[in-house]
C-alpha cells in the first residue's frame, strides 16, 4: 500500500509540474516548456496506473485531482501572483479536508 501511495504522490507532483508549466508554454510556441510539460503529463499517467495496483480508481483519482488543483491554486498564487479571495482559499481547504477523509474511510483502507 506504502508503494501505492508514493507513486500517486510522484503522479501529482509531476500533474501539477505539468500544469505549472502550461502558461509559461505560452500556448505551445515555447518548445522546452512545452516538452517539459508533455513529459510531466506522461510520467504523472504512467505512475498513476502503479498507483491503481492496490488503490481503487475513485479513491486514486478523487486524490490525484484534488490534491493537484490544491496545489496549482497555491503554486499559482506563488509564481504567477494570482489572488485568490478567501471564499476560493475555504473552498481550496475542503477540497483537502474532503480527500482525507475519502482516504480515511475508502474500503481497501479497512
Amino acid at each position: 500500500m506504502f508503494k501505492s501511495y508514493s507513486f500517486l504522490i510522484i503522479a501529482i507532483t509531476l500533474e501539477v509540474v505539468g500544469t505549472m508549466l502550461l502558461p509559461v508554454s505560452q500556448n505551445f510556441s515555447k518548445m522546452v516548456p512545452t516538452t517539459g510539460l508533455i513529459i510531466a503529463y506522461i510520467l504523472s499517467f504512467y505512475c498513476l496506473t502503479f498507483a491503481l495496483h492496490s488503490i481503487p480508481i475513485a479513491i486514486a483519482y478523487a486524490t490525484w485531482a484534488g490534491l493537484g488543483v490544491f496545489l496549482v491554486a497555491f503554486l499559482g498564487t506563488i509564481f504567477f501572483q494570482q489572488n485568490l479571495p478567501w471564499q476560493v482559499v475555504c473552498g481550496l481547504f475542503l477540497i483537502v479536508i474532503g480527500v482525507a477523509i475519502v482516504n480515511t474511510f475508502s474500503s481497501h483502507n479497512v
